[in-house]
C-alpha cells in the first residue's frame, strides 16, 4: 500500500520518532511504500511529496522538529482545496494518509473523509488538550523543560528576593502551566480554565513574606486572563485555523505584582523552547507506540481513526469523537497545586 504522512501545527518533540515508527512497520512489516508530504496540508495542495525510506530516518529518533516540516495551512481555506488535495493524491498513487497533528490537523483529516481521503490520526500537541487519549507525545518533554527552568529560576529568585513569573504555553488550557508547576513547587499556577483575581495572587506573595519567605514563583499558562477580563493578546492577526497570538499575560502580572506589592518582579517566557530539542524518552516511546498503530490501523481498514494512550494501553477513537472538542484540566489535580499555594 501507498501510504501518505504529514505533520501539520505546531511541533512538537517526537514527530520524527512517529515517522520513524510509520516508515520501518509499513516497509518491513507490510511492504508498504512511504511518501511524506513536505509541510502539512500545504506540502499535500502543491504535490510536494517525498519518498521516505529507511534509510531516510537512520538517526532521527532523537531529533526534535520534523523532517517534513510543518504548517498551519487550512485546506478548507482555498478555493477548491479539498479537491485539489484528492487530486494529487490520485496523481501520486496515495492510498491512505497518517495525519499527526492537533485539533486543527485531525479536524482536517475528518473533514477530507467527505471527498473520499482515506486518513487516520496521531494526536500530537505540547499542550496535551486532545480528547480520548490521556497523553499527547511532546507534552512531557514541554513539562520537563518547564520544571527545570522552575529549578533554575528558583535559586535567582530566592538571591534576589524578588518574583519571578514564568509564563508557559497554554493557549485554552494550563496543562503544562499545572504539572510543571506542581513539579516545580510554585507558589502559585494560572491556567485559562480558572480566570485569576490579581489580589489573590498578590496575598499569596505576603503570605509567604509575613513567614520570611521573600520570594516567589507564580507559573502562567499563555491564555489565563484575570476574573471578567480578556485572554492577553500579543497580535491581532489570524491564522487560518481562526487563532490569534497570546502572550504577555506574565508582563500583565508583573507589573501588577510590582505595583500592588512593591516587590521587584522579572519575567521569562520560554516560548518555544518548550517545543524544540530532544523529546524525553517517554515521548520518544509514546510517539513509537502511536506510530506502529496509525499503521495497524491503515491495513485494518479503521480510516477515520485516531491512535489514543488510555491507561498504559493503545487504542482507536474515532476522529468524530475527537475534533471541535478540549480536554482541560483536571481541576481535582488542580486543587492539590493549590495547597501550595502562597
Amino acid at each position: 500500500m501507498k501510504i501518505g504522512v504529514l505533520s501539520g501545527g505546531g511541533d512538537a518533540p517526537g514527530i520524527n520518532a512517529v515517522i520513524r515508527a510509520i516508515v520501518k512497520r509499513g516497509i518491513q512489516t507490510y511492504g508498504d511504500e512511504i511518501i511524506g508530504i513536505r509541510d502539512g496540508w500545504r506540502g499535500f495542495l502543491e504535490a510536494n511529496f517525498t519518498p521516505l525510506d529507511l534509510e531516510a530516518i537512520t538517526g532521527i529518533l532523537p531529533k526534535g522538529g520534523s523532517i517534513l516540516g510543518t504548517s498551519r495551512t487550512n485546506p478548507f481555506k482555498r478555493e477548491k482545496g479539498p479537491e485539489q488535495i484528492m487530486e494529487n493524491a490520485q496523481k501520486a498513487g496515495i492510498e491512505a494518509v497518517i495525519a499527526i497533528g492537533g485539533d486543527d490537523t485531525l479536524t482536517v483529516a475528518h473533514k477530507m473523509a467527505d471527498y473520499g481521503l482515506k486518513c487516520v490520526g496521531v494526536p500530537k500537541t505540547i499542550d496535551n488538550d486532545i480528547v480520548g487519549t490521556d497523553y499527547t507525545f511532546g507534552f512531557n518533554t514541554a513539562v520537563h523543560i518547564a520544571t527545570d527552568a522552575l529549578d533554575r529560576l528558583h535559586t535567582t529568585a530566592e538571591a534576589h528576593n524578588r518574583v519571578i513569573v514564568l509564563e508557559v504555553m497554554g493557549r485554552y488550557t494550563g496543562h503544562i502551566a499545572l504539572a510543571a508547576g506542581l513539579a516545580g513547587g510554585a507558589d502559585a499556577i494560572l491556567i485559562p480554565e480558572k480566570p485569576f483575581d490579581i489580589d489573590e495572587v498578590c496575598e499569596y506573595i505576603r503570605r509567604r513574606q509575613m513567614r520570611g519567605r521573600n520570594f516567589s514563583l507564580i507559573v502562567v499558562a499563555e491564555g489565563a486572563k484575570p476574573k471578567g477580563g480578556k485572554e492577553i493578546v500579543y497580535s491581532e492577526h489570524i491564522d487560518e485555523f481562526g487563532h490569534i497570538s497570546l502572550g504577555g499575560v506574565g508582563y500583565y502580572l508583573a507589573k501588577e505584582i510590582e505595583s500592588r506589592t512593591g516587590i521587584e518582579t522579572r519575567v521569562v517566557v520560554l516560548g518555544h523552547l518548550q517545543r524544540g530539542g530532544s523529546p524525553t524518552a517517554f515521548d520518544r516511546i509514546l510517539a513509537t507506540r502511536y506510530g506502529i498503530a496509525a499503521v495497524d490501523l491503515i491495513h485494518e481498514g479503521k480510516f477515520g481513526y485516531m491512535v489514543a494512550l488510555q491507561g498504559s494501553r493503545i487504542v482507536s477513537v474515532p476522529l468524530g469523537d475527537v475534533v471541535g472538542k478540549r480536554k482541560t484540566v483536571d481541576l481535582e489535580l488542580y486543587n492539590v497545586a493549590s495547597v501550595f499555594f502562597g
